[in-house]
């Protein structure tokens, strides 16, 4: 029988793991004691007071006092250490650049932004303006280029985060792009690569409303659609790291073409341009329709549909009529505790397309298992994608820690970013 052979998890990868769960709680929950990381880890206490004392002489944790324990000995408490380095997450989009540069408590200490214009997607010219905002975000913060421990970069499509490729971004055409490669030209700091499904899902693990759910979908809605999964508590990626590439099945058959080749995908119906096609069939000649500027189209509907203007409804009603549909799939397949909407467009649209994706999916959905599965806006408020980018950073310099920092695309001790 054929397919990959299962990737062995080495004692070091458990350990990286249990590091970054620890972490993890730590930053969610500071200050906390050994016992109550324990409990929510279900690691040994030994096994959480070796970490502990490894993530401290990191530099990433410390003491800070005591709590009284029922009448016992006061239990030691510990919280993560904000100064102790910082972290830069990356949304690369098919419209934009948004960096974010974040202390240890994943607190936001500077923002920039540089505009992807039509025609200027090429691999080069987006590695430059990723470059160009990082510079930006560590001149602002006013950090040392060397505290930087990493930058976690998401790029829309299929990536493989080892090799550090975008394999396949069908809103532009990318085809096994080496963009860390490319990046290490501009950025001399430990670099990570993955997909907005997989950044979005993570924040909200951490900080949204997947936090302490067992079972999750968050259904990122931008220029493209993705469904990031964590199950079991866990973020799930598949044998690939390919999961969650919902946005490319098939909603309506023989429906409109889309640009990963197959036609009804239900990015098509959803995503920024399908929203923007939905106006344009109901309404050619509508003022809110803004050809050529999603981010403008989106806006405008978003406020028209908060004054109650009719056609800007009857858009929002649509697209959450095919957002709904395609969210029945995903809570009958995996019978979810929480779905979350989340990404700009589901930012802007709010509360209008929660109310309709909710009474479409009470339409769609099985009873059994939507009964058990809430459906949410997220609540995170910063930029998703940038927030998890910069966690892939941090796992990162876990995983790294003990390592001899060789010298290369990854290790120099100096950031320097040009455009």
């Amino acid at each position: 029988m054929g397919g990959a052979a299962p990737v062995k998890r080495t004692s070091r990868d458990i350990r990286t793991a249990n590091r970054y769960e620890v972490l993890r709680q730590i930053i969610a929950g500071s200050p906390t004691s050994r016992q109550e990381l324990a409990a929510a880890t279900g690691l040994s206490l030994a096994t959480v007071a070796t970490l502990v004392g490894e993530l401290t002489d990191l530099s990433m944790i410390a003491e800070v006092g005591f709590e009284d324990s029922a009448g016992g000995r006061p239990r030691g408490l510990v919280a993560v250490d904000a100064s102790g380095g910082a972290l830069i997450g990356v949304d690369i989009a098919e419209t934009y650049v948004h960096a974010e540069l974040f202390d240890l408590a994943l607190n936001v200490l500077a923002r920039a932004d540089e505009e992807v214009r039509p025609g200027e997607s090429a691999p080069e010219r987006v590695a430059a303006l990723v470059a160009a905002a990082v510079g930006t975000v560590v001149a602002r913060a006013g950090v040392e280029p060397a505290r930087v421990l990493g930058v976690g970069v998401s790029v829309p499509g299929q990536v493989d985060r080892d090799r550090g490729v975008a394999e396949y971004a069908a809103n532009w055409d990318w085809h096994d792009v080496p963009l860390l490669d490319l990046l290490a030209g501009h950025i001399d700091r430990p670099l990570y690569l993955d997909n907005p499904l997989r950044a979005c899902t993570v924040a909200e693990l951490w900080f949204g409303a997947a936090r302490g759910r067992g079972d999750a979908v968050v259904v990122n809605l931008g220029t493209g659609v993705g469904a990031g999964l964590a199950l079991g508590g866990g973020l799930y990626r598949g044998v690939s790291n390919s999961a969650g590439e919902w946005g490319h099945t098939t909603l309506v058959l023989d429906g409109r073409l889309c640009h990963c080749g197959s036609r009804g995908c239900v990015e098509t119906y959803v995503g920024a341009p399908g929203i923007m096609r939905n106006l344009s069939e109901l309404s050619p000649r509508s003022p809110l329709l803004h050809p050529g500027d999603q981010t403008a189209t989106i806006d405008a509907l978003a406020a028209a549909a908060a004054a109650a203007d009719p056609v800007a409804l009857e858009v929002v009603r649509e697209t959450a009529r095919h957002l709904g549909a395609g969210i029945s799939d995903l809570i009958n397949l995996l019978n979810p505790e929480v779905v979350v909407l989340s990404s700009w467009v589901a930012s802007r649209l709010g509360a209008p397309l929660l109310a309709g994706v909710r009474a479409a999916v009470a339409r769609h959905a099985l009873r059994r298992p939507l009964a058990a599965t809430e459906i949410v806006l997220s609540p995170i408020p910063t930029d998703p994608v940038s927030l998890g980018a910069a966690t892939f950073a941090l796992e990162g310099a876990l995983r790294s820690a003990g390592k001899p920092r060789a010298g290369g695309r990854r290790a120099a001790t100096a950031l320097r970013a040009t455009t």
